[in-house]
């Protein structure tokens, strides 16, 4: 219900391009949100998807976050997963497209899961060094399998409380906050991966109305001193650092 509410409430106050009036945010909109190029990689994106559709395997999930709204076993097939906790292919494109558009040259994604989002990151620029924590070492283990050719995915098993303070790399240029839907931890692990974010950094977070907790820990967030320009996008919030800026926020239908 709480959802519901605020999809109401979003529809309403959402907007397109024609809203926007910071130059930064508008071509981020018209160039990266909106752009309908069909891009070659997207055939990969879907086929790396079905291929986890597909697969009935059973795998038993440790969850160290707020865990699933549809199950409450830890023996679950990878295709549920991928079905109910994975990123959908509209949302890995647009995951594609960000990474195409900011060439971002590190990325920290908190929830690795079956590595549907961290595949669309590393396609949209290849050569970006992308870190994925992953809290369930069976989950952990599938995508390490999935991306043993590939580098520059490092894949880290562990509670993400034990292992961001591990982290070597001095800055992100983007960070995925997608593990632990909670207001609690969403907040904490921010001021934790705050010393790491510049000027150009963004962070995204998924499911910002998941609960009025989540929901809570967004508006807290947007009001944080050192973040300047926010997105909303109902499924995903994007937070910017950028000083040269006025704080804004804005609210955008994709």
């Amino acid at each position: 219900m709480h959802q519901v509410i605020q999809y109401i409430r979003f529809l309403f106050k959402s907007t397109n391009q024609h809203g926007v009036h910071s130059p930064f945010v508008f071509d981020l909109v018209t160039k990266c949100f909106y752009d309908t190029t069909n891009y070659p990689d997207y055939d990969k994106l879907k086929s790396y998807r079905q291929s986890l559709l597909r697969n009935d395997s059973l795998v038993s999930v440790t969850d160290l976050g707020s865990g699933s709204k549809r199950t409450t076993s830890n023996t679950r097939q990878i295709c549920a997963i991928a079905r109910t906790s994975g990123t959908t292919y509209k949302r890995a494109k647009l995951l594609y497209r960000l990474s195409h558009y900011f060439k971002f040259k590190s990325i920290l994604e908190l929830g690795t899961s079956v590595g549907i989002a961290t595949h669309a990151l590393h396609l949209g620029n290849p050569n970006t060094i992308l870190t994925s924590i992953e809290g369930c070492p069976n989950l952990a283990l599938l995508s390490k399998t999935r991306f043993t050719n590939q580098p520059n995915i490092t894949i880290i098993t562990g509670a993400f409380d034990e292992q961001i303070p591990l982290l070597k790399t001095s800055n992100y240029d983007c960070i995925f906050f997608d593990g632990n839907h909670t207001k609690d931890a969403t907040l904490h692990y921010f001021e934790a991966l705050l010393p790491k974010a510049t000027n150009d950094t963004v962070f995204i977070f998924d499911d910002i109305y998941w609960s009025k907790g989540m929901t809570e820990a967004w508006e807290t967030i947007k009001q944080h001193p050192k973040v300047t320009v926010t997105i909303d996008t109902f499924f995903w919030g994007f937070v910017f650092f950028r000083k040269e800026q006025a704080k804004e926020h804005f609210t955008i239908r994709l």
